[in-house]
């Protein structure tokens, strides 16, 4: 995985790797990772939510293995956390074929590209996190190979280099992005599935927290579920998070039993608030109401109020906040939306709206 490469695997050097060190295996990952991968599903069954795209992607898999033939190159798309990288994982196991795992970042050369495409055997399937990201001479040499199942390999420098045309075995990549907009027309193209994760309802949130204690072995009360679904953001990630660290708190200071008490307690410690708030969400509206009156203000300079990098409020907590109704994004700026000052509990004054002028860059 988000990971957000969030809880994807985390071979940052995937051109000079070799197969088993792009693999996530759980001798070598860090006990959180270990721990999230642990909680995955194994198979399409198994997986919860994104009916839609299960059942798409069911049909594309199982007519490909009806045919004899490796399916086609699938793209996933989504903010993290939602499971993309689990998808690519069931694929493997669906079509009982070798899984290689990298990201976009990663591969900084043609080369690198050309080092693990040249190595994939037939029906393998290649997990690209992060497609998006891709430099552009491997984007290129990407879609060739999708396309034709070849790559050409530059031999030489100069007046004196040559092109060696390689052939590859038939197999699938599975891309994952959480900015499909960034991705090229001529890659997106490429891909003969195309299938876009959705955030999840309370409910499925609730059959994702309760398969993930019974696997974790814990003693999981259904209202402790309720409420730490109804804070995980409609997002399966979060909610394991948050599993996990309500275990802690009933293991070193409850009864080990995750009752509701136990959950709304272990949330408090970890300041998450009933609406899946954490500190920075809420120093964010604290400033935009406190600082800046409700705004509008620009991203730049509440990115200062608050101590962050503008990338970090715009990708990691304007969304959510924007989602649930906390935040406007208007043409002058960012402005607290009436919701915001309730849950904060302060009363906004007349015209807080739009009345004070920007600040900073939008």
């Amino acid at each position: 995985m988000n990971p957000e490469s969030g809880p994807d695997g985390d071979p940052r050097d995937a051109g000079s790797h070799t197969r088993e060190d792009s693999v996530m295996s759980a001798e070598s990952a860090p006990p959180e990772r270990t721990a999230e991968s642990a909680l995955r599903p194994r198979r399409l069954d198994e997986f919860v939510g994104q009916q839609v795209v299960r059942e798409q992607l069911s049909l594309v898999l199982d007519a490909a293995s009806g045919r004899g033939k490796t399916p086609e190159h699938v793209l996933l798309s989504g903010p993290p956390g939602l499971g993309k990288t689990t998808l690519a994982m069931i694929i493997a196991a669906e079509l009982e074929a070798p899984l290689r795992i990298t990201s976009g970042p990663a591969i900084q050369h043609a080369g690198d590209l050309a080092a693990i495409l040249s190595s994939l055997d037939e029906g393998e399937v290649l997990f690209i996190d992060e497609i998006h990201r891709l430099a552009r001479p491997a984007e290129e040499m990407l879609y060739i190979a999708m396309e034709d199942f070849r790559v050409d390999v530059i031999v030489g420098k100069g007046v004196g280099a040559t092109s060696i045309p390689l052939d590859l075995p038939p197999f699938t990549v599975v891309g994952a992005t959480t900015r499909a907009g960034l991705l090229p027309a001529p890659l997106r193209d490429r891909f003969g599935f195309i299938g876009h994760l959705d955030f999840y309802a309370p409910e499925e949130l609730r059959e994702v927290v309760r398969r993930s204690a019974t696997r974790l072995e814990v003693d999981l009360v259904e209202e402790a579920s309720q409420e730490i679904a109804s804070r995980s953001r409609g997002t399966p990630r979060i909610a394991n998070r948050l599993l996990r660290r309500v275990r802690d708190w009933a293991q070193v200071r409850g009864t080990g039993r995750l009752d509701l008490a136990a959950a709304r307690e272990a949330l408090r410690v970890y300041e998450v608030d009933d609406r899946g708030l954490d500190r920075l969400d809420r120093a964010v509206l604290s400033a935009l109401c406190g600082r800046f009156a409700g705004g509008p203000v620009g991203l730049s300079t509440l990115a200062v109020a608050v101590g962050e990098e503008i990338e970090t409020v715009e990708t990691m907590v304007e969304p959510y906040l924007v989602r649930e109704g906390f935040l406007l994004r208007t043409p002058r700026g960012r402005a607290a939306a009436p919701a915001a000052w309730t849950h904060l509990g302060l009363e906004a004054p007349a015209g807080a709206e739009g009345a004070a002028p920007m600040l900073g860059r939008f």
